[in-house]
């Protein structure tokens, strides 16, 4: 069985480790460097927290715990940091808002926690206690951050090392071959032809591109992070304030992202560290970390977040095409190793996950009041993060 994995972010870089080592000789083609374009540029938080309806929190928990399982494999996982999460909310309508969550959450039994002044003093001295104020804050001791690329790198390298798969980086595929109703080939910018007994789309915001097949409807966001210069801090866990989100980065730098600020953007494009929304990023965390003075924001990036239509992951066959399948979501950082684990039983093994079955590709192409998975999705609005 021969599998090609268009895309070699997180989610296409868990799919080829784990069809590999499932067994198939896998061939990953990516149209730029290893790590994708979005994975290089995500705030990378693993969580399931207001994630609903049920279905998609119980899909993110198992990422969560893909997450922990995948140590095993390799001893050790150097891109993984579970050092939890802190968050609060300045507003009447978000500490309502937080409160139901959280009574939400804990009654999904997601690990959640109230948090008095002195603890958090304890456990982030960095943080200006005066700047919070009395707001209520919230701890998810369970939830972390990833390094995207040192995850990717890894999954392929060991997809070629253990078990042979071919890995092909600058390779745009142009177009997918299909003959009636099976995937045939694919063929590449250089006008290669390769043989696949399936190929799987993870190409993220670009799994729309035109490959010759039916496309899946996608509705991309802006997504910007700045980053600071090393600076001698001690935070460990990240912190979600209203709508700006901080964490750490290594070797001293922090990841600053706040959603209001991104949705002034239809397009990504590329903004001056030294630039106004960079300026407006850095003075509102500087109020919270004053340990900041005097620093300046040494990057900006800019991306498109994959997101299919209507806003949840998009995961399996295509239809009218069994052995073409696509594999696209926001929380992809979340989700990988779940989806590699998932897609290869699937596709290797003969044995489908049902947690996928509310976020099949179907649901776009036909009524989904005929299917009570997918209805389930209707009205609903997944969370960003």
């Amino acid at each position: 069985m021969h599998i090609v994995v268009i895309g070699s972010g997180m989610i296409g870089s868990s799919i080829a480790y784990e069809c590999a080592k499932a067994g198939a000789k896998v061939t990953v083609f990516d149209a730029g460097a290893i790590g994708g374009k979005a994975s290089a540029a995500s705030f990378s938080w693993t969580n399931a927290t207001s994630k609903n309806p049920r279905s998609y929190f119980a899909l993110n928990v198992a990422g969560m715990r893909a997450h922990i399982e995948l140590r095993r494999d390799f001893g050790g996982s150097p891109w993984f940091w579970q050092t939890g999460s802190l968050e609060w909310r300045t507003t009447q309508a978000g500490q309502e808002w937080q409160r139901d969550n959280f009574q939400q959450m804990s009654e999904w039994g997601y690990g959640v926690e109230w948090l008095d002044p002195r603890k958090l003093t304890e456990m982030e001295p960095d943080l200006d206690l005066d700047e919070i104020g009395a707001y209520p804050i919230a701890y998810y001791p369970e939830e972390g951050w990833v390094d995207p690329m040192v995850y990717s790198g890894w999954l392929l390298r060991e997809a070629r090392r253990r078990h042979g798969a071919a890995i092909c980086p600058h390779t745009p595929i142009t177009r997918v071959e299909t003959k009636g109703e099976r995937v045939e080939a694919v063929h590449t910018a250089s006008g290669e032809r390769v043989k696949a007994d399936y190929v799987i789309n993870c190409a993220g915001s670009q799994a729309d591109a035109d490959f010759g097949v039916e496309k899946l409807p996608l509705a991309p966001t802006v997504g910007i992070l700045a980053f600071t210069p090393p600076v001698a801090t001690t935070l460990r866990s990240q912190f979600h304030a209203d709508d700006l989100n901080v964490r750490p980065d290594g070797a001293g730098r922090l990841m600053i992202q706040k959603a209001s600020i991104e949705k002034r953007f239809d397009e990504a494009r590329n903004l001056a560290a030294d630039g106004p929304e960079a300026q407006e990023l850095l003075d509102i965390t500087r109020k919270i970390m004053p340990i900041l003075e005097g620093v300046s924001i040494e990057a900006v990036r800019t991306t498109y977040r994959p997101m299919p239509k209507d806003g949840f992951p998009c995961v399996g066959a295509m239809p009218d095409l069994a052995n073409y399948y696509v594999a696209v979501t926001h929380s992809g950082v979340t989700l990988a190793p779940y989806l590699g684990k998932a897609l290869a039983d699937e596709i290797v093994g003969g044995r489908r996950h049902k947690t996928l079955d509310p976020f099949a590709p179907h649901r776009f192409f036909a009524d989904p009041s005929s299917d009570s998975a997918s209805a389930e999705l209707l009205g609903q609005q997944p969370v960003e993060g």
